[in-house]
């Protein structure tokens, strides 16, 4: 059984950006209540009961009961304006709603058997949703709170549609109407980031690592090989500079 919303408004009589911070700062919400043959109608809302009540998915895809002063109207939420950084609501539209009119609305899609699919558990695939809500038409009395589709038998690599969902009476997919029945729903191999795979750094062929190169003992034989002469331990056991190649002593000067 769907859930009964009840909102009440007051008619707005200032419009304006500098009203609606006026408003907000009053812990209000500016709102606008347009269609069913009606001129459009500025309202207020209180900012704390709405938000209760939008914590609900439900309220979403329900028919609203909105209440100015002693006329109710039935109503569709057709946009919300939150602010960027607060949990705050800026603004508020709604649709009214007759009873002999269709309305089109975005609801949500419930997976359901997604543990149990075959391509999950046989065949060790992970669920990908490639939308997670769509758009139907209906008659208000046939709105659907949510649209529900069963991934059980959904094998690896196969893929659901917009006509694999079963609707309820009186409802239709606004994309499928129109011949584009997009998929919705597919069971994949887990990409690499999700595979817990070690990663082992390789070596190019031809080249040898570096704390392998020189050999214990083997530094002095390294640096001759690279063009160098390397230094000879000297008697106490440190270190001698090599000797300046072509003679031993440096020559003096010459007498004349």
């Amino acid at each position: 059984m769907k859930a009964a919303f009840e909102l009440a408004g007051e008619p707005r009589a200032t419009l304006g950006r500098t009203d609606s911070r006026r408003l907000r700062k009053a812990g209000k919400v500016p709102a606008i209540m347009y269609g069913g043959g009606e001129a459009p109608e500025a309202l207020v809302l209180d900012h704390n009961s709405l938000r209760n009540q939008m914590s609900k998915e439900a309220f979403y895809t329900s028919i609203l009961t909105l209440k100015i002063g002693s006329k109710a109207q039935q109503v569709v939420v057709k946009g919300v304006e939150r602010h960027p950084a607060r949990p705050q609501i800026m603004h508020m539209d709604f649709q009214r709603v007759r009873e002999d009119v269709e309305i089109t609305l975005t609801v949500p899609i419930h997976f359901t058997g997604e543990a149990e699919a075959k391509g999950v558990k046989d065949q060790g695939g992970v669920v990908d949703h490639l939308m997670t809500d769509v758009e139907v038409r209906c008659l208000p009395r046939y709105l659907p709170e949510f649209l529900t589709l069963d991934v059980t038998a959904l094998e690896l690599n196969q893929i659901y549609h917009l006509s694999d969902i079963k609707l309820p009476e009186g409802v239709t997919l606004v994309a499928l109407a129109g011949g584009n029945d997009h998929p919705v729903v597919a069971v994949n191999l887990p990409r690499a980031e999700e595979i817990d795979i070690p990663v082992e750094t390789e070596t190019p062929a031809g080249e040898v690592p570096a704390l392998a190169q020189a050999e214990p003992g083997k530094e002095g034989e390294a640096a001759a090989a690279a063009g160098g002469e390397a230094a000879k331990p000297d008697a106490k056991g440190g270190a001698k500079a090599p000797e300046a190649k072509g003679g031993g002593k440096p020559e003096g000067k010459k007498k004349e």
